[in-house]
């Protein structure tokens, strides 16, 4: 079904918003590979060189690619991004590496930024808009951990231990569902929910995951007892570009994970694989309170003291059912973080 349809759907004009993103940049080349014509968005065109040299390895372009200015905190540009798209693929927005004081940092121009995209694509007839969000907007059900998460879940907003990032993609998402159903739009809509993503890079732009890896090659004191359910970053392409082209993806939310692994098995993975390369990387555990204790300072790790020692997992039985996804495992796409890592010196 899937290279049917791809076949089917080739040579579409398709956004993606964020063009200069981890996760933007691998949807371009996946869209290019597939045949289709791209356009992306960057908050300034003088980015269109770096994103070029990035997907070059990747993809030769040709003439199918053209960038736009566009940014979520404003109106300008998105009307003329989107005009004579078939499909648009909705990737940008904020991810710090360190949570801001101020909730609404992030939470506005995620909501405001996803709304913006969506109204301008539905007013000008796009056929598909592909949001992603994220898996925090699904972990914070109030479920107990021992029971696996699923499209069914969603996070409780009135919850007083949501980080400023899972409020943010929950809003948002909550806000895009809720102009699609007052539209009427609700079948031109659909949903990702990737976990922590991983895989190839291609710049040095850092995602907090692919932070995670690199601080163990580069040789962190040791290894907190935190972990992520992970998805590499090519399979969240193709599953975008699933949901963009399969009638059956109208109106559903797809969760985008492989299995769940700690800190430490991610360490043993590359200390296995990676050989001398991985000669920095940690063996022993760093205990829960010392991390707690040096939270007190960096704001970066800061960030992921709620997470210690909580392992959450999530279904992606509905996007292998319906869409036909079969990601790589999180151990292959880890190691091929931490290749490419290696290799971009």
């Amino acid at each position: 079904m899937p290279e049917i349809a791809s076949r089917a759907m080739a040579d579409r004009t398709v956004l993606v918003t964020g063009g200069s993103g981890f996760l933007g940049s691998w949807c371009v080349i996946e869209l290019l590979r597939r045949g289709h014509r791209v356009r992306t968005t960057v908050r300034d065109l003088d980015r269109e060189p770096q994103v070029r040299a990035a997907i070059a390895p990747q993809v030769d372009p040709g003439d199918r690619l053209t960038f736009h200015a566009a940014d979520l905190l404003r109106d300008d540009g998105w009307r003329e991004a989107v005009d004579g798209c078939d499909h648009v693929l909705h990737v940008a927005s904020p991810f710090p590496p360190a949570q801001p004081k101020d909730p609404d940092e992030l939470i506005v121009p995620a909501r405001d930024g996803t709304l913006r995209v969506l109204r301008a694509a539905l007013a000008s007839g796009v056929e598909r808009i592909v949001i992603t969000s994220s898996v925090a907007a699904v972990a914070g059900s109030g479920k107990p951990l021992s029971e696996r998460r699923t499209e069914q879940d969603w996070t409780d907003l009135a919850s007083d231990e949501l980080s400023p990032y899972v409020r943010s993609k929950t809003v948002a998402e909550r806000a895009a569902w809720d102009l699609a159903r007052e539209e009427g739009a609700e079948n031109r809509v659909a949903v990702v929910n990737p976990g922590a993503i991983s895989g190839p890079v291609l710049s040095e732009d850092r995602s907090f995951s692919l932070q995670a890896i690199e601080r163990l090659l580069n040789g962190m004191p040791g290894v907190p007892r935190i972990g992520w359910s992970f998805v590499d970053v090519r399979d969240v392409a193709d599953l975008e570009i699933r949901a963009m082209a399969s009638p059956e993806a109208g109106g559903e939310r797809f969760i985008a994970t492989d299995e769940f692994m700690w800190m430490e098995e991610v360490a043993a993975a590359l200390r296995e694989e990676l050989g001398a390369d991985a000669s920095k990387v940690p063996s022993r555990r760093v205990p829960s309170l010392l991390v707690k204790g040096l939270a007190l300072f960096d704001p970066a790790i800061r960030s992921i003291v709620g997470q210690l020692g909580r392992k959450i997992d999530y279904s992606s039985g509905k996007a292998r059912e319906v869409l036909g996804w079969s990601p790589r495992s999180s151990r292959e796409s880890v190691v091929d973080t931490a290749r490419s890592i290696v290799a971009a010196g």
